[in-house]
């Protein structure tokens, strides 16, 4: 079967010498009245991701920026930059869109030569540190607000490195906003306070729509055995939320999650192994449809290891167990985002290319059907 597909952001173009991590959200055009000539009825999809100034690596001058589709993902208008820091760095962004049509961005911010090593050593400034800001739309995407810090509100002081989602972030029933977060704690024991590999998981919340914030559930665990890193999320059908986070050590496989009863304030239980989910170590997306009810995972597949072979499995049972949905190929396949595309399709937004992952960040349309069936017993 040929899936309609397209490339919003190709390595070394427009600008930029890479493009990483991907976010991609629809919007709500009934908010604002009628949707626009020319627009599909289920909105515009805004794909945003990280442009890469000098290179491909992580620290540096990076932009966020980002491209809008008014035909479902199969055309791209011209690029946006959102979020400019200078010459520094602003990233991760955690886009949602809210019941009024507004659009939030959550982001990170830090100097281009604060490393993400420095950072988790303690080497670095709170000033040049990792610190986190906000952005608004209330026309589609088309502007942006001004950037508004909230660090103070969101960030421990002992914290060390931060980081939002990667991926889109969540309004849940009852208004309230939630953005799955990870920072990095100053060490303990032997390693002297020098090396800073301990993660935690944590969420922004907003009860406000993004006017204030706080701190939500947090899952620290120094024993080196679940090592929450970057997290994704969903609200199930019964209300519950569901976390799903990459896992940086060496627990059965390489994702763990968790369930939240109160809208991300604690976890019913601390991140676990999810072994169902064979990956490497690598960022995914999950995503709850509705109609019928499942939850999609995104990610590489690569049972030995490797960034490929990205697939797209679904769960009938809030993510207990997990099924092959769909394979897009075999090449090299890192981060990705999942959206409800229009009735019809899902998108899938993600890193690809024929001999790097970070090529390209392609979309791919895939039918709801295929997603949501049930494998025969």
């Amino acid at each position: 079967m040929a899936y309609e597909t397209s490339v919003p952001f190709r390595a070394g173009r427009e600008g930029y010498a890479s493009f990483r991590i991907p976010a991609v959200v629809a919007t709500v055009p009934q908010a604002l009245g009628s949707a626009r000539a020319g627009e599909a009825p289920f909105g515009s999809l805004l794909a945003f991701c990280e442009g890469r100034v000098g290179s491909s690596s992580d620290a540096g001058n990076i932009d966020i920026v980002l491209k809008r589709s008014t035909d479902g993902g199969r055309t791209w208008g011209p690029l946006q930059v959102v979020g400019a820091n200078g010459a520094d760095l602003a990233g991760n962004p955690a886009p949602v869109v809210l019941d009024t049509g507004r659009i939030l961005l959550v982001q990170v911010r830090n100097a281009a030569a604060a490393t993400e090593d420095a950072i988790r050593r303690g080497q670095v400034s709170a000033a040049d540190g990792r610190r986190v800001w906000l952005q608004h739309s209330d026309d589609d995407g088309l502007t942006w607000s001004a950037p508004r810090e909230i660090t103070a509100q969101v960030k421990k002081a002992s914290w060390r490195w931060y980081a939002t989602t990667p991926g889109h972030a969540l309004q849940v029933a009852g208004g309230r906003v939630v953005v799955p977060a990870n920072h990095s704690l100053p060490p303990t024991g032997s390693d002297n306070g020098t090396e800073g590999k301990y993660n935690g998981g944590h969420c922004l919340l907003s009860d406000d729509r993004g006017e204030t914030w706080r701190i939500g559930y947090v899952d620290d665990n120094v024993n080196g055995y679940i090592n929450v890193n970057e997290t994704t999320g969903a609200e199930l059908p019964d209300g519950r939320l569901y976390f799903n986070t990459r896992n940086d050590s060496p627990a059965p496989g390489n994702r763990a999650d968790a369930h939240s009863l109160d809208g991300g304030e604690s976890l019913l239980k601390p991140f676990r192994p999810q072994a169902g989910l064979v990956a490497p170590v690598v960022e995914g997306c999950v995503l709850q449809l509705r109609d019928p009810d499942v939850l999609l995972f995104s990610g590489p597949a690569d049972p030995g290891g490797l960034r490929a072979l990205l697939t797209v499995r679904r769960s009938h049972d809030d993510g207990t167990t997990w099924e092959p949905a769909h394979t897009v190929d075999g090449l090299p396949a890192a981060y990705s985002d999942l959206v409800r595309a229009d009735a019809g399709a899902v998108g899938l937004l993600y890193e690809t290319g024929d001999f790097s992952a970070y090529e390209t960040i392609t979309f791919r349309r895939i039918p709801v059907g295929e997603l949501t069936r049930r494998t025969p017993e």
